[in-house]
């Protein structure tokens, strides 16, 4: 990594701070020959335990992987999201209900003005990080996951050293960001995911508007969260493998096609 980054180690993960902002980013290396740079954004629930295993998953296939945390610094942490997502996944009622107006809670500020601005630049300060790396040689890509899906698409749109970008089941850019988008993209859906199924045919003519490279792979049967497998009511074992491999295929062959 660049040299003058602040390292430390929690509960035996390397984490680095990234940007002036001093994001608090998980670090995952690859053992041998770097295959590139990955940005892996987190889902709503923070920088979890099952984002450093995604993250792990990653260098172990050759990725020099930054995992930065957006969520912490606005009250959502680790321990905030693993509670929220029990209650939002329980079996029982009362407590799904509970979620909901906890949810919205903890999510207001990050529909707050300048937040997104802010998530972008400290995304971009992690590409600052992997484009320093003489390993990465310019190979940098993006793996996001609902938040992290929509914000794989942001950082796509405004960082054009980002050469491939895999969303999964994220909210679609907005109409004006779609034509910066300069990268491949490969985004993941469940078909019962209804919110983001209703958007995908105009953001389909989009992209096709504006001449960009985008394949949308949508998976019967299974809806949002479909890959996380810490939630037992939305992972699909058999979906979430092929999706998988499918990241690591297009990576492999749109970041070799960039460098």
């Amino acid at each position: 990594m660049a040299a003058g980054t602040a390292r430390g180690h929690d509960d035996g993960m390397t984490m680095i701070e990234v940007g002036d902002e001093k994001v608090h980013t998980y670090c995952a290396e690859p053992s041998g020959d770097c295959a590139g740079g990955l940005v892996l954004i987190h889902e709503i629930w923070g920088l979890a335990d099952h984002v450093i295993d995604v993250a792990d998953r990653f260098a172990a296939a050759g990725f020099l992987v930054l995992a930065p945390d957006l969520l912490s610094g606005v009250g959502i942490t680790p321990e905030t999201g693993g509670e929220l997502q029990r209650l939002r996944s329980s079996s029982d009622a009362a407590e799904r209900t509970l979620a909901q107006p906890r949810m919205r809670e903890a999510m207001a500020p990050t529909h707050e003005p300048g937040y997104a601005q802010w998530a972008v630049a400290s995304l971009s300060a992690a590409v600052d990080e992997l484009a320093a790396d003489s390993r990465v040689a310019g190979r940098i890509a993006v793996v996001g996951f609902c938040f992290g899906g929509t914000y794989a698409f942001a950082l796509a749109a405004a960082d054009d050293r980002v050469k491939a970008a895999v969303p999964f089941y994220g909210s679609p850019p907005p109409p004006e960001a779609v034509g910066e988008i300069h990268c491949p993209v490969l985004a993941f859906y469940g078909d019962q995911d209804e919110r983001l199924m209703a958007s995908l045919p105009d953001l389909e003519r989009s992209m096709a508007g504006v001449g960009a490279q985008f394949t949308a792979k949508v998976y019967p049967a299974v809806g949002h969260a479909f890959f996380n497998d810490t939630i037992a009511g939305t992972y699909d074992a058999g979906v979430a493998q092929d999706a998988w491999h499918r990241t690591l295929a297009f990576l492999d062959a749109t970041l070799e096609q960039s460098s």
